[in-house]
């Protein structure tokens, strides 16, 4: 059976996903590239330090190739850096641990870790891009606020009671009636931003997974042989996309062109 002999609803479907297979397209090859590290011999090189490198060429080859726009290498270094200041503080405080020695090591957090926040803010430029998003009744300034609180959060709730339930509804307040229209084979569709916060949030989830696993960092209940993320860190996920997301969508045109971007690549 041919694609075009499918039935719309999943000709649409299969749309979508060959759609978001491309968005990931950046974390795909990181976490190729984790696993990969776990199961090379010996070098002379720390494998965070090579997986560093590796990250840096991956942004290099992916701008080159005409994947990633200078303003999304902007967003992605944003969430690098964002993301190296949230793993500084939060091995520093025993969250998690990257057990492994390397040169290019800050306060027990190596560079590379900034890679896999930077992943997520690919792939949200590139969906946004590859689907044509459009926001519909967005607020950016209560989007702005919220996200920030959430972030500030992650890191008060060490001292501070946890406001995590408070921000969740203060989210849903900020995105109530906001909508992400999205094109997939020439057809315009919408979802509540909540939902995709959520949807966005498990898949991160399953991923976190992955790279545990691969051995990217360690909670302290996997020091002594890997086991599954807690579903809490779903979540956790939910909330803390909404700072790329954020990110992401600052300065971006609010005039969609009802038609997904072409572009070299996958």
């Amino acid at each position: 059976m041919t694609a075009t002999a499918l039935p719309p609803p999943i000709r649409q479907l299969l749309g979508f996903v060959w759609c978001q297979t491309r968005a990931c397209a950046f974390a795909g090859a990181l976490l190729a590239g984790l696993a990969v590290s776990k199961l090379l011999p010996s070098l002379p090189i720390a494998r965070y330090d090579v997986l560093f490198c590796y990250g840096v060429l991956l942004t290099l080859s992916f701008w080159l190739r005409g994947w990633e726009s200078g303003r999304d290498i902007a967003v992605i270094t944003g969430c690098h850096v964002i993301g190296l200041a949230f793993e500084i503080v939060k091995v520093s405080l025993g969250s998690w641990s990257y057990p492994e020695p390397a040169v290019l090591k800050f306060a027990g957090v190596p560079l590379y870790g900034g890679f896999l926040y930077a992943a997520v803010g690919s792939y949200v430029c590139r969906a946004w891009r590859l689907l044509d998003l459009e926001l519909v009744r967005y607020r950016t300034r209560a989007m702005a606020v919220t996200a920030a609180m959430i972030y500030v959060n992650f890191f008060s709730h060490h001292w501070l009671p946890d406001a995590r339930w408070v921000l969740a509804g203060l989210l849903l307040v900020a995105t109530a009636g906001t909508w992400v229209c999205f094109t997939v084979q020439g057809v315009r569709r919408r979802m509540p931003l909540v939902l995709s916060f959520a949807l966005i949030g498990f898949f991160l989830w399953v991923a976190e997974n992955a790279a545990t696993y691969v051995g990217a960092w360690r909670y302290p209940y996997q020091l002594h042989g890997w086991q599954p993320v807690g579903l809490d860190k779903f979540g956790a996920w939910s909330l803390l996309i909404s700072v790329t997301f954020v990110l992401a969508a600052t300065g971006r045109s609010r005039t969609p062109r009802h038609g997904a971007q072409r572009e070299p690549g996958p």
